[in-house]
């Protein structure tokens, strides 16, 4: 167990922290930042970095490679460790407007929508992906413990 620092201006999302925490081993804290946005921002990201030309639910940005299920040692990455002795891990964006959108079409709460699109982010930032069929289950499968951990399961 790990302690996760998630900073964002908008909302608290310490109880996601706790929860991803459970998921990943290190030798010090791990900080993330989360950013929600709106969808023009989301938009020009997404077009920027991923060229992809319309705007999307969830950008991540991982600082770290080749971290999936390892221990994360803190000696390992000297120039990502901040001032306050946490190591950073990276950042994640996510646009309001289309997690309300989805959240409506899939019928749950937006509270679920947004942690869970908050959820995949973080573990994007861990490492992991949904490119190949595998690991694609092995990520949902992260995802669903912790969104139960949050008690935050599908409707």
């Amino acid at each position: 167990m790990s302690e996760i620092i998630i900073t964002c201006e908008e909302r608290d999302f310490s109880s996601l922290a706790a929860a991803v925490g459970e998921e990943v081993s290190s030798d010090c804290p791990l900080s993330a930042e989360i950013v929600i946005v709106d969808k023009e921002e989301i938009h020009r990201l997404n077009r920027e970095f991923r060229q992809v030309d319309r705007p999307t639910d969830v950008l991540s940005f991982p600082t770290l490679d080749g971290i999936r299920g390892k221990l994360l040692r803190a000696e390992d990455f000297p120039y990502d460790v901040s001032d306050d002795g946490s190591l950073f891990i990276g950042s994640i964006v996510i646009c309001e407007q289309v997690a309300r959108e989805q959240a409506e079409e899939y019928g749950h709460s937006f509270e679920r929508e947004l942690y869970y699109l908050a959820a995949h982010g973080m573990c994007h930032l861990l490492g992991y992906d949904h490119i190949e069929d595998g690991d694609r289950t092995e990520m949902r499968q992260k995802e669903e413990r912790i969104m139960t951990k949050l008690n935050l399961k599908r409707d």
